[in-house]
């Protein structure tokens, strides 16, 4: 039986399953889904819902009413069913983004551990040249090179007028 830091069993642990959604992007997009479909299915019903409760509240109409009385006594009713489905398409919207989000990130750690690898073989590389090897004979050591990147053409333009000294 595995035990976790404040020494609770794990299996009694109401987390765990969600804490293991948390760190795979797959299964997080996943449970996600799950959510968003239950939601819209919830959204399409309430629609129904909503269109019907505005029919009947708009058709009730009492002896005496004047004109669009029906309407402002339905207002409430339709007001609080719009809020609701609201509320349920700004859910399903940000389920959508957070499982973008999710996936997002992991790219992104992985983008950044690539990056971090490439600078850190590029300073690796940098700080340990290889010296240039001697001359094959010892006795013989080549004079400097006329070019030592002074001399030489400052720009493309005049490469051609730069050859003598």
């Amino acid at each position: 039986m595995s035990t976790e830091n404040d020494g609770k069993p794990f299996f009694d642990d109401p987390n765990a399953a969600l804490r293991e959604i948390a760190q795979n992007p797959a299964a997080y997009a996943h449970y996600l889904a799950d959510f968003h479909r239950v939601v819209l299915d919830m959204q399409a019903k309430l629609e129904i819902l909503q269109r019907e409760t505005r029919v009947h509240c708009r058709g009730t109409r009492v002896e005496g009413d004047r004109m669009g009385q029906a309407f402002l006594r339905s207002y409430p009713v339709e007001k609080s069913l719009n809020d609701v489905l609201k509320n349920l398409k700004n859910a399903t919207a940000g389920l959508e983004k957070s499982a973008n989000r999710r996936h997002a990130h992991d790219e992104k750690v992985k983008e950044v551990k690539k990056t971090r690898k490439e600078k850190e073989q590029l300073k690796a590389r940098k700080n340990h040249q290889p010296l240039q090897a001697a001359p094959e004979n010892p006795g013989q050591q080549s004079a400097p090179s006329p070019n030592m990147g002074y001399g030489g053409p400052t720009s493309i333009y005049s490469l051609d007028r730069r050859d003598s000294a």
